[in-house]
């Protein structure tokens, strides 16, 4: 019973932790998110969805095109900068705040990045190289959605719980294996089952990170070209890395310790004597006396 405990409570730490210590802390979570500002799917969702908010402004008459297509190509230049780096990680500080508050305090409409500071730093650099109408562009609220409603209420019933748990729970499994193991009769058969029962642990655990991706995303409202889906499969995946990355080395170890303790195991196994013709073993350590033509054993003088 400690045994299928310890199985049942790793996968649960290692949510809890990742819950805690990943989600939970503002410092790592934008360290998690800033390696996603080089990322193509992402910079292409920044430019489309700053280059709507800004036409969505402007009037430019007959020039749309052109300008649209001018504007988008300089967000896109831009996401290649330093400044966005810094505007990058700025945003995803407040986006923190906003996903850890509405889990705390029930809030129920969406969670979006704002990247109004990308427009305005923008809108400074066409107006440093004095390109027409950048003068007219509104530094609005420009948002690109990390998590809808449905997903928060989803997450608010026991995200909370996971993140008091923090780290209890591998603690707890670490005393039950241990205890389950000290106790058990066959040692190595127990030592087998937990390892596999681990892996299964953690495998479940991958699956269950694979729907919940499926899931997260099918909740968002589709684009014109699919950017915001491509931006925020990349914001999951970041998010759920060092938890996937966990699952995957206890499956491995599971396995390599369960294999180690069947083979241990087979060459373990006490070997029977293997029979050589009608009148003799190998291996028993005792030689069989000769006999004479009729069948008794005699000795010679």
């Amino acid at each position: 019973m400690l045994l299928v405990l310890a199985c049942l409570l790793v996968p649960i730490g290692t949510l809890s932790t990742w819950a805690k210590f990943e989600i939970g802390d503002s410092d790592r979570y934008v360290s998690t998110m800033a390696p996603l500002a080089t990322q193509p799917d992402v910079r292409s969702a920044v430019a489309d969805a700053v280059t709507d908010g800004i036409m969505k402004s402007v009037d430019v008459g007959p020039l749309r095109s052109t300008v649209e297509k001018y504007l988008h190509d300089a967000v896109v230049s831009f996401t290649d900068t330093t400044a966005f780096q810094k505007a990058w990680n700025t945003a995803n500080r407040a986006a923190h705040d906003a996903v850890q508050q509405a889990l705390d305090d029930g809030s129920t409409g969406p969670v979006t990045l704002d990247l109004a500071p990308v427009t305005e730093q923008v809108k400074q650099q066409l107006q440093d190289e004095n390109v027409p109408f950048a003068g007219q562009i509104p530094v609005t609220y420009t948002e690109i959605t990390l998590l809808s409603g449905g997903d928060l209420e989803a997450l608010r019933g026991g995200f909370h719980l996971l993140q008091l748990a923090g780290i209890w729970p591998l603690l707890a499994a670490l005393v039950c294996g241990a205890a389950g193991l000290a106790l058990a009769a066959r040692r190595r058969l127990a030592v087998a089952w937990t390892a596999v029962g681990l892996a299964l642990g953690a495998g479940a655990l991958l699956l269950a990170l694979t729907i919940a991706r499926a899931l997260t995303l099918g909740d968002l409202p589709d684009s014109a070209n699919g950017s915001d889906k491509a931006a925020a499969g990349a914001v999951y995946d970041a998010l759920t890395s060092s938890m996937r990355v966990a699952s995957w080395v206890i499956v491995a170890v599971g396995l390599v310790v369960a294999l180690g303790a069947w083979v241990v195991g087979r060459r373990g196994r006490p070997g029977t004597g293997a029979r050589v013709g009608t009148g003799a073993r190998v291996g028993t350590g005792h030689q069989q006396p000769e006999a004479d033509g009729t069948g008794h054993p005699f000795s010679r003088a």
